[in-house]
């Protein structure tokens, strides 16, 4: 870090007036390069209008204000916590401490010195909280006692750790939607349901459908490619106009690539990727639905399931977990008497850690091969 005696200098050399320049709603303000989870990443150009926007509907949404306190943990070369986190704070003037990163060892008293009232993280954070070894009982009852709103993203949030969460702290984490080209999409609310294993309802201003691979809507109950509108949904891709043409509509909707289900009262439920999806015999596949069933399992910490090449039925779903000791017999016969047999992994291959992306994205891509 400079002396401040430099720091005092430079600033004196500099010219005392300012230069401005003419910029509207539309200007580009950052270009935010998507997780590249399943290939390589592209840059989604965000206006100043697009961050305003989503900006300011998140503040209200989650009813962020001065009088709040923000516990700021998260990379800010992303959009959760730059779009969300940092520009709440501007917006709402609320008090930020900006943590250098999350460091597990001293979460607890990063906690006690700052005493949030708001937490935005990903799931994996929210998983090392819940370590007594980290966070003792008193603290997290402590920390509950502070907190108002935790909020999780960027990945799924098991519903497991949202009920130890909200036994533990007393809180019913919130969790939300979005994506770096869209920013934030849908939220579960506020005030009423947190529903586990959703991401509750399109936020205020945004559209939202699901559609078949013709770009037709299908039926509440039915699997479909989320597809938005939304006036914090970028422009497009920066020098990608091939990325630009597949990816938005004819009717200007832009295709997330995600597949999803909403329910008869409006709450989404995410399926995986659509490049995910396996086709086993002529059958659907969603990896996240046996990926959510092998989590419930207390022994599973990480679980992925991919689709790998079969003779015969085309595709067969093989899954990659972490635990501590072989387990993959007990799972088998979980699956074997939840799910459809088409379904049930043909193997479990077991890993030390998933790889992932520094905001917990699991890269699939990246699984070491089957060798079966």
């Amino acid at each position: 870090m400079w002396p401040i005696e430099e720091l005092s200098e430079s600033a004196r050399a500099r010219p005392a007036t300012r230069r401005f320049e003419g910029l509207d709603g539309d200007a580009p303000a950052m270009i935010v390069y998507t997780s590249g989870t399943t290939g390589a990443a592209k840059g989604a150009v965000l206006s100043h209008a697009n961050l305003a926007a989503n900006g300011q509907t998140i503040t209200n949404f989650w009813r962020i204000t001065d009088d709040d306190r923000y516990l700021a943990v998260l990379p800010l070369f992303h959009v959760h916590g730059l779009g969300n986190g940092i520009h709440a704070w501007l917006i709402s003037g609320c008090r930020m401490r900006l943590a250098d990163r999350f460091d597990q060892k001293s979460a607890a008293a990063l906690f006690r010195e700052c005493a949030p009232t708001v937490f935005f993280g990903v799931p994996t954070i929210y998983v090392r909280l819940l370590d007594p070894e980290i966070v003792s009982d008193a603290d997290a009852r402590a920390i509950g006692r502070g907190a108002r709103l935790f909020v999780s993203g960027s990945a799924p949030l098991p519903a497991h750790v949202l009920e130890a969460f909200r036994l533990r702290f007393g809180h019913t984490i919130l969790e939300r939607y979005g994506m770096s080209e869209s920013l934030m999409i849908t939220s579960n609310p506020y005030d009423g349901e947190r529903r586990a294993g959703t991401v509750g309802l399109p936020l205020p201003g945004v559209s939202v459908r699901l559609c078949d691979a013709r770009d037709e809507p299908v039926q509440d109950g039915e699997v479909g490619e989320v597809q938005v509108r939304s006036p914090a949904l970028c422009g497009g891709y920066w020098r990608r106009a091939d990325a630009n043409a597949s990816t938005f509509t004819r009717d200007e909707w832009f295709r997330t690539g995600d597949l999803g289900v909403r329910s008869p009262d409006g709450y989404y439920t995410l399926r995986g990727r659509r490049g995910d999806m396996i086709i086993s015999g002529g059958f659907n596949i969603y990896p996240r639905e046996i990926e959510e069933l092998l989590l419930e399992d207390a022994r599973v910490r990480e679980a992925a399931v991919v689709g790998v090449e079969d003779p015969v039925r085309g595709e067969v779903p093989i899954a990659y977990i972490v635990a501590d000791e072989p387990i993959e017999a007990d799972l088998a016969e979980r699956c074997r008497a939840q799910l459809a047999s088409f379904k049930t992994p043909r193997a479990f291959v077991r890993m030390d850690a998933l790889p992932r992306t520094a905001l917990g994205k699991v890269q699939k891509h990246l699984l070491p091969p089957w060798k079966g």
